[in-house]
């Protein structure tokens, strides 16, 4: 068996049993930012098939994102009893909003790509792999070439979080 099988087949048994270490590190998770840079990919596996490569310039950014539908202002004039809800399902992915807060939070860095990581009770939790724009590093690698030329590509829907909403990638 692989390494990286093995590593893909190790998480995922320990997200189906939540033992006490996961639930204690999903505690910590909760209690940082909405989105925080990681020193390394918490799935090397699923980062190096999204194309995560450990040189300088990339980027692995955990961001939270609130689970559940999204709460609307009452409007303060009258309104139809129709129209007044005050919780809406949300038109995009959580995947594709933890995209978008990235790009926001690390205004230098371009989305490559994500992946989900965990969830607890009121949040989940997705990994997202930013390349810098500056560096000099990913500007001479080929593969990254194409992913800086397109400047806020999470923001714009062209990842492939992005994509699955607008209806060009199937799920």
């Amino acid at each position: 068996m692989s390494s990286y099988k093995h590593i893909r087949e190790t998480i995922i048994a320990e997200y189906k049993a939540r033992p006490q270490n996961y639930r204690e590190k999903l505690m910590k998770w909760g209690a940082e930012g909405t989105a925080v840079r990681v020193e390394r990919p918490t799935n090397l596996a699923r980062a190096r098939k999204l194309g995560y490569k450990a040189k300088q310039g990339v980027v692995v950014v955990r961001v939270k994102v609130s689970k559940g539908k999204s709460k609307r202002r009452l409007p303060s004039g009258g309104r139809k009893p129709s129209k007044s809800g005050k919780y809406y399902t949300r038109s995009k992915s959580m995947q594709a909003i933890a995209e978008e807060r990235a790009t926001k939070k690390f205004t230098n860095a371009e989305v490559l790509n994500s992946y989900f990581v965990g969830d607890s009770g009121t949040h989940s939790y997705y990994e997202i792999i930013m390349l810098d724009r500056d560096s000099p590093v990913i500007r001479s690698d080929p593969s990254f070439s194409r992913v800086i030329a397109m400047k806020n590509r999470a923001v714009r829907g062209l990842t492939a979080a992005g994509r699955r909403h607008r209806g060009l990638l199937a799920q």
